[in-house]
């Protein structure tokens, strides 16, 4: 769809630009992954069924709202999500932020393929009935999803629409099959398979569970939408990713866990029916969405550090990620996401308060070089605010309403605000008068 070119840290022109439907479709890409739906079944294990359906509701319009203004912003300015990073926290700071995504990205590539090696695994038991080892798998998933990196965005894009349709099927089968045993009603009014106390979770944490799972792909919405023909385009391509895509998708998950006494995806595609192809599902689009992963990751290491070798350093990413594979990060997969609301939730924060209400004007290419290196207040904000949400996560601090992810950004870009109006005011009382 996109040349891989396009993605690269400059500003478009109008004969770029496409309609909103093809731009939505590569936003909707990462709604039907099996990352998606594994938040969807982790959250409706450890909540009631109303509550963790309030919860995706919820936790589904706050990504939207931060998406949505976030692509708004991208549509507007014409630049990707590290242009607009750059001109928020400053030419260096945003080294600072980049390294953080790609941390992040890292993260969610270990994740995926945790899952991978699990479905390489059931596949040579069920065919072969070998056993094969954990890491040899996890080298083997991670060198596939390398080398379909290397090879190009149009490879990763290509194998990621070619699973949309049936990561689609698998979507529909799992709400009928789970509504073909249990009615909605009957579903809805049962109660939670009993979890370990540590792995409970409140309505609030599991909004910033499902605010953690897509938050990342929300602040680099602009990577795409910067190519949208208007910004009420942008927004419509966000609220389809956010909204539908990702309560279907969610919520299907959701609907298959409570008819399972498992918490394993893999175990629920096989007990209701989809065999071994489901295990080819699960490969395919781990394989799809993590080289999309590990290309965003290079993206963000390449932008800080220009002069490094893109070949090497996709290598080296690569290698990395398989290393934090290994960790077993998928056993910890709740709090991670937990995690991960509370550190880029606030960046949101700043970029949204920077555009909308402090330096409307700023955000021009010109600026890029002329800007400060480190925008002091952009950095403060962002620490408050994530120190904020990682004091409620911890309970160290009480929260007021519940929803960390929804705070920590209203709080960041409240901070973000006064220190402008602070600074300004200084500013204009330090000013000759003229007299």
């Amino acid at each position: 769809m996109f040349d891989s070119n396009e993605f690269e840290e400059v500003t478009i022109g109008s004969e770029s630009l496409v309609p909103w439907p093809r731009i939505a479709a590569v936003a909707a890409m990462v709604g039907f992954s099996l990352p998606t739906f594994l938040t969807g079944l982790e959250v409706s294990i450890a909540l009631a069924p109303w509550e963790a359906l309030g919860a995706l509701v919820l936790g589904s319009l706050i990504i939207f709202a931060i998406g949505g203004v976030i692509g708004m912003i991208g549509a507007r300015t014409r630049m990707s999500s590290y242009l607009l990073i750059r001109l928020a926290f400053g030419d260096a700071g945003a080294g600072l932020v980049n390294i953080a995504f790609a941390i992040s990205l890292l993260g969610w590539f270990g994740l995926n393929i945790n899952l991978f090696t699990q479905a390489m695994e059931r596949l040579a038991l069920a065919l072969f009935d070998v056993q094969l080892p954990e890491i040899a798998m996890a080298g083997l998933a991670g060198l596939c999803m390398t080398l379909t990196t290397l090879v190009g965005f149009r490879a990763i894009n290509w194998l990621s629409t070619l699973m949309v349709p049936v990561l689609g099927f698998v979507t529909l089968w799992l709400i009928t099959s789970a509504l073909g045993e249990k009615s909605f009603g009957t579903i809805m009014a049962g109660s939670p398979p009993s979890v370990a106390a540590d792995q409970a979770l409140t309505i609030g944490s599991g909004v910033s569970a499902i605010v953690g799972a897509i938050i990342v792909g929300a602040i680099i919405l602009p990577d795409i939408t910067r190519f949208a023909k208007s910004t009420k385009a942008a927004v419509g391509t966000a609220f389809i990713a956010y909204v539908p895509i990702q309560i279907i998708v969610m919520g299907a998950a959701g609907l298959a866990g409570s008819l399972a006494p498992t918490a394993e995806f893999l175990d629920i595609l096989i007990d209701l029916g989809l065999g071994l192809g489901a295990v080819i599902i699960v490969i395919a689009s781990s394989w799809a969405l993590n080289s999309l992963n590990l290309y965003s990751t290079v993206l963000s290491v390449k932008a800080t550090f220009p002069s490094l070798n893109r070949t090497m350093l996709t290598v080296g990413l690569g290698a990395l990620g398989v290393i934090f594979a290994l960790l077993n990060i998928l056993d910890s997969f709740v709090t991670f996401l937990i995690y991960l609301s509370a550190i880029f939730v606030p960046v949101a924060g700043v970029l949204v308060a920077d555009y909308l209400a402090v330096r409307p004007e700023h955000y021009t290419l010109s600026n890029l070089s002329t800007g400060p290196a480190i925008n002091t207040k952009a950095f403060i904000a962002w620490l408050i605010g994530a120190g904020f949400a990682i004091g409620e996560i911890q309970g160290w601090i009480m929260s007021p309403s519940g929803f960390a992810a929804l705070e920590s950004m209203v709080l960041t870009g409240a901070v973000y605000l006064a220190l402008a109006a602070a600074l300004r005011g200084r500013s204009m009382q330090t000013e000759p008068t003229g007299e």
